[in-house]
């Protein structure tokens, strides 16, 4: 259930925004779709069993491959796949200048659109995700040192051992007949037949 929940969250991460956004052909949106599903899930099943710095990193729930990988491929295929036509009708073209997507970019034959726009666009496509990625760190970085000023970040090794039954006590997932704990005993008032 988790991974279903999770390629769902990605396919989300990438295609929604650009698709709402409408710079996007709907071809575009539904390819997006198909990356968003696939290669999240590949770098989480696949790579992350691979590269060892990524091994060392305990990231249950997939987060770096759910919103970092899924985030910036969304945010690179908005790059490629922007419609020159849909971008001057989201953003006023008289008031603000934006690029067409790589793609639009080499294949049209427009005098109005050259191929150093599309490249132009993809820097600017890159340089965003530098800076969130960046933003991301420090963020993250001030509020665990925050919290860490407050509350232990990890579970002392005793813990750990046990599991998270000995802070919380209870179980995450509990299947029916696997810890699954009941609520107490209603006493109901049944008639008695003579």
């Amino acid at each position: 259930m988790q991974h279903i929940f999770t390629v769902d969250l990605r396919i989300l991460n990438t295609a929604s925004p650009q698709t709402y956004a409408g710079i996007v052909d709907s071809w575009a949106a539904m390819l997006m779709g198909v990356l968003a599903g696939s290669i999240p899930w590949y770098t989480m099943m696949v790579l992350h069993k691979k590269i060892s710095f990524i091994k060392q990193v305990d990231d249950t729930l997939g987060v770096l491959h759910t919103h970092a990988v899924a985030g910036l491929l969304g945010g690179l295929s908005a790059g490629i796949f922007a419609k020159p036509n849909l971008v001057k009708l989201f953003y006023n073209s008289n008031i603000y200048k934006q690029g067409p997507g790589l793609l639009y970019s080499i294949i049209n034959t427009n005098e109005e659109v050259h191929v150093h726009d599309g490249f132009k666009q993809m820097g600017y496509q890159l340089v965003g995700a530098m800076f969130i990625a960046a933003w991301n760190i420090v963020v993250t970085s001030l509020v665990c040192i925050f919290v860490s000023r407050l509350v232990d970040l990890k579970m002392h090794e005793d813990d750990l051992e046990i599991g998270d039954d000995a802070v919380h006590g209870e179980e995450a997932y509990a299947l029916w007949g696997d810890g699954q704990r009941h609520p107490p005993a209603i006493f109901r008032r049944t008639a008695t037949r003579v």
